[in-house]
């Protein structure tokens, strides 16, 4: 057995404010027994990507770098594993939406890039980062062999199925979503919906669990309506079940026992992964077939 944690805040446009609240909910999680902790899509800044504005490139660092560097202390000092999403600055002009991969000694042992880039009204990410080119992985913790996806990626069935077979027994989904305000009356609902359907189906389809961990509160940095994220961070088991879910509008940490020998189980019963057609796949890499 072990305990997942999942951490839930809102963020300011302070850089190190949003370090110190999260090594702060760490802590608390690890406290409470989490061995594994996941924080937010770039948890350390606002979600900027409302506007397209240069200005928001000075909240990139590089991995390691000043935050990850400074987690993986605590990591290693409270004999966790951490997932880090922020702001990648890979090179003068090249930059990535990305998760580092803090093992309970403290070493960074991998990072994810987010392979699925959105440009959607305020969600405007394709002016800030580069698509992932790192493919999808997964990595051995010292607790359990994890996958990171990030937000936009989680509404992928093939990102969730290759990560699956590189070996992850939990897909983390460190993410920053929310309604527009003025959209929620008509559309939220279904929105929300959509959102937590397609990520149980992944654990179901996959027989893993999947863990999602999401910012809450409003912003609006460029003005406006801005985003209400909804919160609503949860862990769903390899029947799709949610075992753990936080509230839309709380800062909380969520933490979570889980069993992994629920994955043996789930897909000795439901063998998807035995009966898929492999050899009839190959068109899945076309665009479209026309």
């Amino acid at each position: 057995m072990l305990k997942l944690g999942l951490v839930q805040m809102r963020c300011s446009v302070n850089p190190l404010e949003n370090v110190d609240k999260a090594e702060r909910m760490i802590r608390n999680a690890a406290s409470e027994g989490a061995n594994i902790i996941c924080l937010q899509e770039i948890f350390n800044t606002i979600y900027f990507c409302q506007t397209e504005d240069h200005e928001y490139f000075r909240f990139a660092e590089e991995i390691p770098g000043p935050t990850t560097m400074r987690l993986g202390k605590v990591a290693k000092e409270l004999g966790v594993v951490i997932i880090a999403p922020i702001f990648e600055r890979r090179a003068a002009g090249l930059y990535h939406n990305s998760a580092a991969i803090l093992d309970s000694d403290g070493s960074c042992i991998g990072k994810y890039r987010k392979m699925h880039i959105p440009d959607d009204p305020l969600f405007y990410e394709k002016f800030y980062f580069a698509p992932g080119d790192l493919g999808f992985k997964s990595w051995k913790t010292k607790f359990a062999t994890i996958g990171v996806l990030i937000c936009w990626d989680q509404w992928y069935p093939e990102g969730a199925r290759l990560t699956a077979l590189s070996g992850a027994e939990i897909l983390f989904y460190p993410t920053a979503i929310g309604w527009h305000p003025r959209e929620k009356k008509v559309y939220g609902e279904r929105q929300y919906s959509a959102w937590e359907t397609i990520q149980r189906s992944h654990a179901i389809a996959n027989g893993c669990y999947v863990a999602v961990s999401n910012r809450t509160g409003h912003e609006a940095p460029a003005g406006g309506d801005g985003i209400e994220f909804w919160g609503q961070s949860f862990v769903a088991n390899p029947s799709g079940q949610i075992i753990e879910k936080g509230s839309v509008d709380k800062e909380e940490t969520l933490v979570t026992e889980i069993d992994l020998g629920e994955l043996e189980l789930q897909r000795n019963h439901w063998p998807f992964l035995r009966d898929r057609r492999v050899d009839a796949y190959a068109e899945i890499s076309k665009r479209y077939i026309d």
